[in-house]
C-alpha cells in the first residue's frame, strides 16, 4: 500500500510533510520495514513447546493468585 497525499493551495509545505509523517506512522510500514531489516532465526519445535508450557504455567499462577 502507498502512502499519497496530496498539497492542498494553501497549504504550507511543512504542514503537508506533517500530514505525511502522520499518515506513515498510521499506516505502520515504517515498522514492517523495520523488522523486515534482520532476518529472525524460526524457533524449533522443542523451543515452542517449552515457551507454550510456560506460557500455561504463569496464566494458571496469574488466575490462582486473582482475589475476585
Amino acid at each position: 500500500m502507498r502512502v499519497t497525499i496530496w498539497k492542498n493551495d494553501k497549504e504550507s509545505t511543512e504542514r503537508a510533510i506533517t500530514r505525511f509523517n502522520k499518515k506513515v506512522q498510521a499506516s505502520r510500514k515504517l515498522l514492517e520495514v523495520r523488522e523486515g531489516k534482520y532476518h529472525k532465526k524460526a524457533k524449533t519445535k522443542s523451543k515452542q513447546r517449552k515457551a507454550a508450557v510456560m506460557r500455561e504455567f504463569y496464566r494458571a499462577q496469574k488466575d490462582k493468585n486473582k482475589f475476585y
